[in-house]
């Protein structure tokens, strides 16, 4: 994972704008929250499946939050949800953004973006789970037989072809000496 405080100008719109980094970065994005103001807003109406609603003017920021995910995740997952606050007489609307989400202002967000995310469809089906491997085995795991201490090259080690699927250097298991670990050496335990 990685932090971000990522600001968007006046007259962009939030949504797209916070979609195409995660996009060209070919990360996962995920919102924890953000202020400043936006206008003209269209959020998904509860009431009846499918309609909208969209409310002009300005509006504070009171929360955001959502996700972005890198393909191959279907678009229909991401999106925001905003919790907004009116200019006007004071009134706090929220929901899901359909539509644009225009900043008025510019709109500061903070995020955490993140590699290597699975999507997966809940609840998982049962058949799929164990695809006829050893029960309680899901996918195809390798096993790596390390021995202690073993500094690689020698028997009873990984072999590099197991290594370079850990992304591993072959000996990066055993490469400290005990004499790096004064502690150790002396059979002594640290003081903390």
């Amino acid at each position: 994972m990685r932090p971000h405080v990522l600001e968007i100008a006046g007259g962009c719109d939030v949504g797209e704008t916070l979609a195409a980094f995660a996009r060209r970065r070919a990360r996962g994005l995920c919102v924890l929250g953000g202020s400043g103001t936006v206008a003209n807003v269209t959020l998904r109406q509860l009431a009846a499946p499918g309609s909208t609603v969209t409310f002009h003017g300005r509006f504070e920021i009171l929360s955001i939050s959502g996700a972005f995910l890198p393909p191959p995740a279907p678009v229909a997952v991401a999106g925001l949800t905003v919790a907004l606050a009116g200019a006007q007489q004071g009134q706090v609307l929220g929901g899901s953004v359909v539509g644009v989400l225009m900043a008025a202002s510019p709109v500061l967000v903070i995020a955490a973006s993140f590699v290597g995310a699975t999507y997966d469809r809940l609840p998982l089906d049962e058949s799929l789970e164990t695809g006829g491997e050893n029960p309680g085995v899901q996918g195809n795991h390798h096993l790596v037989n390390v021995s202690p201490g073993g500094a690689g090259g020698g028997s009873g080690g990984a072999s590099q072809q197991e290594m370079a699927l850990l992304n591993l250097a072959q000996n990066s298991l055993g490469q400290l000496p005990p004499e790096v670990l004064a502690w150790a050496a002396a059979g002594n335990r640290p003081p903390f």
